[in-house]
């Protein structure tokens, strides 16, 4: 019999419905999958070659540190520094993680105990709330609303007993919304949280795909007072698969977070962190050529939501299109099956990152120009 605390927790919306999809695929139906986003290009050529260059070396078979090799943590602190103006110490403000997703389980794990609660936003990523009910925590959503940007409203924040409330999660760029962050929402939010006594994580892959100005709310002063940052590699140098991330905070926070993780895994791969050290040294012409491939999908993907009779947003950054359906009788999960089985067209509905998402669709632009094209091609 399964453990209770699975009672409060559903199968991951796309690991069910991409079964569904992969059925009708068997079936020869020509799906093209706009839904998940799930780099398609190549990470550069410098990250596999350092990966291939470790093999000779004895220690890629070895345990590795569990706060990673130095090297890895100071390339993390030389990236911060150049990109975000952050000064870290990398002996003890850096954590390397196994993809950022795990750092979700883990800070989740240090800092809260059963019954405490989380705020998490809505809409937002959905593994916030499954992560905080599986360690027995109670979630509590705060509403971010388009007529404010996307960003969280202080007052409303107000409103919320606070009575046990130990962490906050925000997500800018924002997924799904692709809202990206304000320093003064940074600020406001960094002074309320110190005021009262409230873990601010800022989760923060996305910060170099379709923005010119990379933000982190580390930059902000004092932040590292009361706030943490998640960061990842998967998004921005096209390494999903390859799982390394990293985490960001005071030493305090930091040692808290490995007191956990020391007892889950036994380290990041030795050639995964020499590859990670060559990608966070990478010149920024990669970030300009990636974005240009981006800005060009983008511009479809607005045909694509035009064809659909669907508004959207333009000045927004990370991977997707956040698209609002016009006619208001028709839900979201709806309109996504009259896509998948008229047109053979897979989108993520919105309503799955929250009640706030109901009514909109999410456009991945990770699926490259000619499909895109044929995409329309079927809405014409």
């Amino acid at each position: 019999m399964s453990a209770n605390r699975l009672n409060n927790v559903k199968e991951y919306y796309f690991s069910s419905k991409l079964r569904e999809v992969a059925s009708l695929i068997n079936k020869g139906k020509p799906i093209i999958n706009l839904g998940i986003g799930n780099p398609d290009l190549l990470p550069p050529e410098t990250v596999v070659e350092s990966l291939k260059k470790c093999f000779v070396n004895p220690k890629h078979s070895q345990y590795q540190s569990y706060q990673g090799i130095p090297e890895l943590r100071q390339a993390i602190a030389k990236f911060y520094q150049n990109h975000y103006s952050v000064n870290l110490d990398y002996k003890n403000e850096i954590l390397p993680l196994i993809g950022s997703k795990e750092g979700i389980f883990h800070i989740s794990m240090a800092f809260l105990n059963p019954g405490d609660k989380v705020l998490i936003p809505n809409p937002g990523y959905p593994t916030y709330k499954s992560v905080s009910n599986l360690i027995g925590a109670e979630t509590v959503e705060y509403k971010l609303e388009q007529k404010n940007n996307w960003q969280p409203d202080i007052n409303e924040l107000n409103k919320i007993n606070l009575n046990s409330v130990k962490l906050m999660w925000i997500n800018y760029p924002n997924m799904p919304t692709g809202a990206n962050a304000k320093e003064n929402s940074y600020k406001e939010l960094i002074e309320w949280g110190r005021k009262n006594k409230i873990i601010i994580i800022n989760d923060n892959p996305y910060s170099f795909i379709l923005t010119s100005s990379p933000k982190s709310i580390m930059s902000i002063q004092g932040s590292k007072d009361t706030c943490m940052e998640l960061n990842s590699l998967s998004k921005c140098f096209n390494m999903a698969g390859w799982r390394v991330g990293m985490l960001i905070g005071s030493s305090d926070k930091i040692k808290s977070v490995i007191s956990v993780k020391t007892n889950i895994d036994s380290g990041i791969f030795y050639g995964i962190q020499k590859a990670a050290i060559s990608a966070l040294g990478t010149p920024n012409s990669w970030f300009e050529k990636l974005n240009y491939e981006y800005s060009l999908r983008k511009k479809l993907i607005f045909n694509l939501a035009e064809k659909m009779n669907l508004s959207y947003e333009t000045k927004t950054s990370g991977l997707f299109v956040w698209a609002k359906i016009k006619d208001s009788l028709i839900n979201s999960e709806k309109f996504i099956d009259e896509m998948l089985y008229d047109k053979n067209l897979f989108f993520a509905p919105g309503n799955i990152f929250g009640s706030q998402g109901e009514g909109y669709i999410r456009i991945s632009l990770c699926v490259n120009q000619n499909e895109i094209k044929t995409a329309i091609k079927r809405l014409e």
